[in-house]
């Protein structure tokens, strides 16, 4: 999967120590600060449609790696198939306490636990599912790694949240949320992080994380 040739113009900078202590302090802290809205989460889940209350899904790590990802379940059991398809506008597999978490990214709280893993960063591209079928993308049933900028979008730890997740089109094709992912990785400072850790709360605040067009508007 790798391929060093294109990682090699990616290769973490001398930042990349901050970065990631940064990563395992504000996650440790994230993960004590939010216990109470954990189990409030939680026991949403289970009177609305019972356990289990978590949702794990394979998903693309750094240099090509998989890992799973733990989220709050946010679709009617039985909902996801073999292979994972993209949640569409209205999608009924959503729960009503679901159409909640993902409007306010509380779905993703549980994957503090990944970035204070290892497995995600803040701040990167998105952890992608993999070769999840994109249901608002023509020829949504290719593989992720035959689309253009796959491979580079590998060099880092992927993100809770990132340029690509705060600005591209909710429903834009994974080509266009490449280009974004890559603009990131060329740039990518601590600074920038801080900045965009700062708007996905203000997202997160007015829950604009579901909306189609500009979340900041």
């Amino acid at each position: 999967m790798k391929s060093s040739t294109d990682n090699q113009k990616f290769r973490p900078d001398g930042g990349e120590f901050l970065k990631r202590s940064f990563d395992i302090l504000l996650s440790g802290f994230g993960l004590i600060a939010s216990s109470p809205l954990w189990a409030l989460i939680s026991a949403a889940i289970v009177i609305e449609d019972g356990l289990p209350v978590f949702f794990r899904q394979s998903r693309w790590g750094k240099d090509g790696s998989n890992f799973p990802a733990l989220k709050f379940r946010t679709m009617w059991k039985g909902s996801e198939k073999e292979r994972s398809v993209q949640a569409g506008h209205s999608d009924p597999r959503i729960t009503r306490v679901g159409r909640v978490l993902r409007a306010c990214a509380m779905d993703e709280l549980p994957q503090l636990w990944n970035i204070f893993r290892g497995d995600m960063s803040f701040v990167g591209p998105r952890a992608l599912p993999i070769n999840e079928i994109q249901a608002s993308e023509a020829g949504g049933d290719l593989p992720d790694e035959a689309i253009p900028g796959f491979r580079e979008r590998l060099a880092v730890r992927p993100g809770l949240t990132g340029i690509a997740q705060i600005f591209a089109d909710r429903d834009t094709t994974r080509a266009r949320k490449f280009r974004y992912d890559l603009f990131y990785i060329s740039r990518r400072n601590f600074w920038l992080d801080l900045r965009l850790i700062l708007l996905s709360f203000y997202i997160s605040f007015r829950g604009r994380w579901e909306v189609r067009g500009g979340k900041l508007k």
